[in-house]
């Protein structure tokens, strides 16, 4: 069973990091923990209309924080940093952040 754009794209990802790399073409989304390169790169450019050259994926853990005496961890995600093509137009959501 295929997946959704939308079930592949979770939330794009605003960070200070985040919002340099959109000067180089990178912008980053958190995705789907089952996901992979080929879906993420279909998944956007038929969400925001654009051309990906490229795409590069990060598990990230979740962290161990505490509340009182209480601890445990944070949900552990999954990003994607997706680069563009050099004639693609830019993703427009972000445009505003700049």
């Amino acid at each position: 069973m295929s997946k959704l754009a939308q079930d592949i794209i979770l939330r794009p990802v605003i960070t200070e990091n985040s919002m340099d790399g959109i000067a180089d073409r990178k912008y980053t989304f958190e995705v789907a923990k089952d996901a992979n390169k080929v879906e993420i790169k279909a998944a956007v450019e038929k969400l925001f209309g654009v051309k990906v050259a490229k795409v590069n994926t990060i598990n990230v853990d979740g962290k161990l924080r505490r509340y009182g005496r209480y601890e445990g961890y944070t949900a552990s995600r999954k990003k994607a940093i997706v680069t563009l093509t050099e004639d693609s137009k830019t993703i427009e959501f972000f445009d505003g952040m700049m």
